[in-house]
């Protein structure tokens, strides 16, 4: 592939509102697909720090029930339209990747490091679904932090974080493009001081 397609095929990536996620999803061949390209990231002493949680069939508004249930413990006064958005972000896209990253003690390698290597799986996995012809939504919000949640749910390990979950599906509509910054913009050249 040329690398002008490549950066192309880059430029046009876009998230697909959880919403507008359908079935069908990828099936098993092609998820192993998309997880082979999502785990080739930076990963400085080869630690490997992330695993995935698929959830899928069933398991999705098992999910969404119990992140309701504990919406309700968080936040009494949550208004249905709040629990009605969470529970869709688990129970319309057929399938959701949960991406982990293990934190454990490693005098080598800076847990920074390791969490950036488990947050560009979630950017690759994107991509990743994209290039297959299905839209991704990477999401974190509240749950992305709520040790009882992670823990007592998701059976998450204490030395470990959730980067986001990724929705996955075939897309109901094109996702729009929104406006993006100007990299020239970004850039300044260091100068010693």
């Amino acid at each position: 592939m040329s690398p002008k397609l490549t950066l192309g095929a880059l430029d046009t990536r876009r998230s697909t509102p959880t919403r507008q996620l359908s079935t069908p999803g990828p099936d098993a061949a092609q998820l192993q697909r998309l997880l082979q390209t999502a785990v080739r990231v930076p990963d400085h002493g080869k630690r490997v720090p992330f695993r995935f949680l698929r959830i899928a069939g069933a398991a999705r508004a098992m999910l969404a029930d119990a992140a309701s249930v504990r919406l309700r413990e968080r936040d009494p006064d949550a208004s249905e339209a709040v629990i009605d958005k969470l529970r869709t972000r688990f129970v319309l896209p057929p399938l959701t990747i949960a991406v982990v990253a293990k934190l454990g003690i490693d005098e080598a390698i800076p847990e920074a490091e390791r969490f950036s290597s488990a947050s560009c799986v979630c950017l690759l996995l994107l991509q990743a679904a994209q290039a297959q012809g299905f839209g991704a939504q990477w999401l974190t919000g509240w749950i992305a932090y709520d040790r009882p949640f992670l823990e007592g749910t998701l059976g998450l390990a204490e030395d470990e974080q959730l980067v986001g979950t990724i929705a996955i599906g075939t897309p109901l509509v094109a996702a729009p493009e929104r406006d993006r910054p100007d990299p020239a913009t970004l850039v300044t050249d260091w100068q010693p001081r």
